[in-house]
């Protein structure tokens, strides 16, 4: 696939269906347009498991309104699934026949398994391509997923059938947030999910990720006071339970970073998260993106979505904005070179300084003129998958600084890894101003605390007057700096 292809991913879940839409070109997804709606058809199954009429009503009704949005869309470049809800439903096919033909699209009724697998998809097209050993939980409205994986590959996958709406129909029935329901609650999470230990040991895993509803309104109110951002911890749900036990039932919670539509089923999700706290030993979960959605969209698409997602992001920001290729490499190159020049102990660079000189044109795009300017707002404002948001200011202030004065950076450069990343990248840009790969054969950058000495070879000066001359001005640039430049020629 190498023009952009419209995608959507419809995911019939039992708390919300949700429509993503999303644009492939040059090896990522991006987001064109994200539906939900809270249809709750979990509580929806009576004492028989089949679904009510009214239940069916509001799923049918939403499916309409996601159809008229999927009008005209290629059929091999949409997927409806469902998952729990219509699993248990014994009248499923009743829901499924219209919901389909309302839809415009087949909605496929997947396993607890292979919705476990979509999901560590899903997850793991957000996070960086490494090795480590990810533990993935997903907590929906009627089942849990436990996904264990290396990398982008799934190794152990196991659904049960526990969830947020779920839960919090049997132990909260009428909203009453109690000690003893949430106590009881959290005993029955515990009684099912006791057989997660033979699969998912301590020690299996590096890094466990909590990604779906339950673990974005957990994480998001946890950040809102002050609990840290996109971690959820134990003292966190501590800290939470006790909010709603003080609240004393649904219709009172008020609590900033939690939605309204997660206010209602937050006690059952809870207890489900603390159980599996307590089962797995854990202190803490990363907030993962992704989810089942993204894991629809990504097995639509006929290359692996498997690969370095960093690498795929910056290429992709720089077909969009038609950055010279060749020039950016010689940058990014060089600035690396310079920076193990400075610290010949390292084996490689920081990723951060060749993505900063890959990407230090893409403002040229905007204007020509203060492109560094226009480059740093692209990147800092930018939906970059595998980027965190800390990481892209990152990136904004190297490219901010890689040019004109300094003193816009006096705040940036009190890092000295950060202000030796910039100078190395600024050394770069000059050296590279004829828009070709420099000679740097010969040419050494040595450090003396804050001071940076640049030696070029015998004659070096006098091939390449118009770079002596660039270096001597940035030397004077960064003398306004609290650091030093020498430029040394040797005639």
């Amino acid at each position: 696939m190498n023009h952009a292809i419209t995608l959507a991913a419809v995911d019939l879940g039992s708390n919300s269906f949700r429509l993503e839409i999303g644009s492939y070109e040059h090896h990522q997804i991006h987001r064109v347009e994200y539906l939900k709606e809270t249809v709750r058809q979990g509580n929806g199954l009576d004492a028989q498991r089949n679904l009510t009429q009214e239940s069916m009503e509001r799923g049918w009704a939403c499916l309409a309104r996601f159809g008229e949005r999927l009008r005209g869309f290629d059929p091999q470049h949409v997927r409806a699934v469902a998952t729990q809800t219509l699993r248990e439903a014994r009248n499923r096919d009743v829901f499924i026949d219209k919901g389909s033909e309302l839809l415009g699209f087949p909605i496929e009724v997947i396993a607890g398994e292979e919705e476990a697998a979509l999901i560590y998809r899903g997850v793991v097209s957000q996070l960086p391509a490494t090795d480590e050993r990810r533990l993935v939980i997903d907590i929906g409205g009627r089942s849990t997923e436990f996904v264990l994986g290396q990398g982008s590959v799934a190794q152990s996958v196991a659904s049960y059938r526990i969830g947020s709406v779920a839960w919090t129909s049997r132990y909260f029935p009428q909203g009453q947030l109690s000690a003893q329901a949430f106590q009881t609650a959290e005993i029955a999470a515990r009684a099912v999910l006791d057989e997660v230990l033979d699969s998912f040991q301590l020690g299996s895993w590096d890094v466990a990720y909590a990604s779906a509803g339950t673990a974005n309104a957990v994480g998001d109110t946890l950040a809102a006071h002050g609990h840290g951002e996109g971690i959820i911890t134990r003292a966190g749900l501590d800290w939470l339970q006790q909010q709603l036990l003080r609240f004393g039932h649904v219709d009172r919670i008020k609590l900033d970073g939690l939605k309204e539509d997660r206010r209602p089923v937050v006690a059952g999700g809870l207890s489900v998260l603390r159980a599996v706290f307590d089962l797995l030993g854990l202190d803490q979960m990363q907030v993962a993106q992704g989810a089942l959605r993204m894991g629809v969209l990504y097995g639509m698409v006929d290359e692996s979505y498997a690969g370095d997602v960093h690498t795929a992001s910056v290429l992709g920001l720089m077909e969009r904005f038609g950055v010279n290729h060749v020039h950016a490499r010689h940058v990014a190159e060089t600035a690396q070179q310079l920076w193990l020049q400075l610290h010949p102990q390292e084996e490689a660079a920081p990723a951060a300084l060749a993505w900063a000189g890959l990407l230090h044109e893409v403002g040229c795009r905007i204007s020509r003129s203060d492109y560094h300017r226009h480059s740093a707002y692209v990147l800092e404002h930018c939906n970059a998958a595998g980027f965190s948001a800390t990481e892209l200011k990152h990136l904004a202030q190297l490219v901010l600084g890689h040019r004109g004065k300094l003193k816009k950076m006096e705040a940036f450069m009190h890092n000295t890894e950060h202000a030796l990343q910039l100078l190395c990248l600024r050394l770069a840009a000059v050296l590279c101003n004829t828009r070709r790969a420099p000679d740097m054969q010969g040419v050494q950058l040595l450090r003396q605390g804050k001071l940076l000495l640049l030696q070029t070879p015998d004659g070096w000066s006098q091939r390449f007057p118009l770079s002596a001359q660039l270096l001597q001005d940035e030397a004077e640039a960064v003398a306004k700096s609290d650091w030093m430049l020498q430029v040394q020629h040797t005639v």
